[in-house]
């Protein structure tokens, strides 16, 4: 059977995939997207799990989304709303706390020094050296990387072009910038700071959604990765999107309906079809055959290549770097509903900061042992989580008086040392992470009403992220820029015409940025000699 014919196919309605398909349309293509889920929405997706509570359930906060494709896309039109919150705290173990509060810069720095005097002078330093890192960086994240082998014009212009900016910064900015990039995040904040909790509080960043621990070298690049968002023109600022991640996606639906595009749910895709060479169309689970010049797939580039494509139609030497394109998974998620506002003692009654990100791993070594049982096949027996509370400041979250809990958890393995998951194992895991928090919150566990349990494994059965890797691959320096996923096929195209890569897999990289499905629209739209309508 086969269905009408498209200009474009986008496979998956995660929110990369969901943004490309809009600017195809905005540029007058007929557009479909193909979803597998009775649900669009990806990773970006808010779900009704517990009576009247709406879960994040995967994605949890807002950052990173560009404000140029929020801006061109009309997204708060479509209502996406983004409400900000400021700041964190992390629990010690001797009950203490290190709340920082980064819009008040002067509570910050009387925070900082209750810990250490010199830690509050220096942070200054380590604020200004990453804002210098994230104005080189976030110009790339909307072009598209230059590939260094070619004599292309294009690409002889973007190198041109990425040299002048890193010249300008000057030798000395030059040789730490090479540094920074392949550097750990604990040797980068052993540099600034000496307060054990000081770094631990920052250290978090530069391993969440990563198989990498903060003394591995290539997470302070992953640091830096979450200090690239902004709101309102706050960098480094992050939020809630109003009723869950789903508002964004449904607000890049709403976009998608208002220029033309279709989405269609419950279709998976089998095969990606091919003739003489080139895409041809997609050939759905149930049979149906859906045609059209273009497939972009929004997929994660092992799920693309070694699951939908025939072998026969890609070069050995891509596959075999298909094949070697890192996807681990080492994250976990609970989502709570909760009876009412758990009580932390070590955090002052009436501060802000419980409205913020709340940790509970008090030094970098405690992070490190954490990835040492990740790396031995179990879960963290102490594990770094990040608890967030969205009810307190978005109310269309969960019933009046309750609350619904987001707890992020490093590290989980997407499989044991002694086989895969069950139903078991995943109950002990989510019970290790309660019992975490509990230590914290004497009335924490007597408030649960429900607990969703995510493991890697059912992340990637459920949304299709291999391994339940949050970013599609690794953010290591051998898989960004141009390596990105694979070297030679790093601007979003694929050894097969017609067929484009538009995920995380591809530059920048993950999080809910949608830089990459922008990137991705843009090119294919060069391709074919058109310019995209705003």
């Amino acid at each position: 059977m086969t269905a009408p014919r498209y200009d474009a196919v986008v496979l998956g309605a995660g929110h990369n995939g969901l943004i490309a398909a809009c600017y195809l349309a905005r540029a007058g293509l007929s557009v479909l997207v193909l979803e597998r889920n009775p649900y669009i929405g990806g990773a970006a997706v808010s779900r009704q799990l517990y009576q009247d509570f709406t879960y994040s359930n995967c994605s949890y906060v807002c950052s990173l989304l560009r404000p140029e494709i929020m801006r061109t896309l009309e997204l708060p039109r479509h209502g996406l709303q983004i409400i900000p919150y400021d700041g964190g705290c992390t629990m010690m173990r001797n009950g203490g706390h290190l709340a920082l509060y980064y819009e008040n810069h002067d509570a910050l720095r009387r925070e900082i020094a209750r810990h250490s005097v010199r830690d509050a002078e220096a942070y200054d330093r380590f604020a200004r050296d990453m804002l210098r890192q994230c104005r080189f960086i976030k110009p790339l994240l909307m072009r598209t990387p230059p590939d260094p082998t070619s004599f292309r014009p294009r690409d002889l212009m973007e190198l041109v072009y990425l040299g002048q900016r890193f010249h300008r910064m000057g030798e000395t900015r030059m040789y730490e910038t090479l540094r920074f990039w392949t550097m750990s995040c604990a040797d980068l904040l052993d540099e600034y700071f000496e307060s054990e909790i000081v770094k631990a509080h920052l250290a978090g960043s530069s391993i969440i959604g990563t198989a990498l621990g903060p003394r591995s070298p290539g997470t302070a690049y992953v640091l830096l990765h979450h200090y690239m968002g902004d709101i309102d023109d706050a960098v480094g600022a992050w939020g809630f999107a109003r009723g869950g991640m789903g508002a964004v996606t449904r607000a890049l639906a709403a976009s998608l309906a208002e220029s033309g595009g279709t989405i269609r749910t419950d279709a998976g895709a089998a095969r990606i079809l091919t003739s003489r060479g080139r895409a041809a169309g997609v050939a759905l689970a149930d049979g149906t055959e859906v045609r059209a010049g273009i497939v972009v797939s929004g997929l994660d580039v092992k799920r693309t290549f070694q699951g939908l494509v025939e072998p026969g139609d890609l070069p050995e030497d891509f596959l075999r770097a298909v094949r070697n394109f890192k996807i681990r998974g080492a994250s976990g998620k609970l989502n709570i509903a909760l009876d009412g506002l758990p009580h932390f003692p070590a955090i002052p009654e009436g501060s802000p900061s419980i409205r913020g990100d709340l940790h509970i791993t008090d030094t970098v070594e405690m992070m490190e042992r954490a990835y040492d049982d990740w790396k031995a096949g179990r879960w963290s027996q102490v594990p770094y989580v990040d608890m967030l509370i969205p009810s307190q400041i978005d109310p269309t979250m969960a019933p009046d008086g309750k609350h619904y809990m987001s707890v992020f958890v490093q590290y989980c393995p997407y499989e044991f040392a002694d086989g895969p998951w069950d139903n078991e194992k995943r109950a002990a895991f989510g019970e290790n992470v309660i019992e975490a928090i509990a230590h914290h919150s004497p009335d924490f566990r007597k408030l649960i009403l429900h607990a969703e349990i995510r493991t890697p494994w059912d992340i990637e059965n459920e949304v299709g992220l291999t391994e339940g890797n949050i970013f599609q691959g690794e953010l290591t320096m051998d898989q960004l820029l141009f390596n990105r996923p694979v070297p030679g096929y790093a601007q979003y195209r694929s050894p097969v015409r017609g067929l484009y890569m538009c995920g995380s897999s591809t530059h920048p990289g993950g999080g809910v940025m949608g830089a990459p499905g922008a990137n991705a629209a843009r090119e294919i739209l060069r391709d074919l000699g058109r310019g995209a309508r705003n």
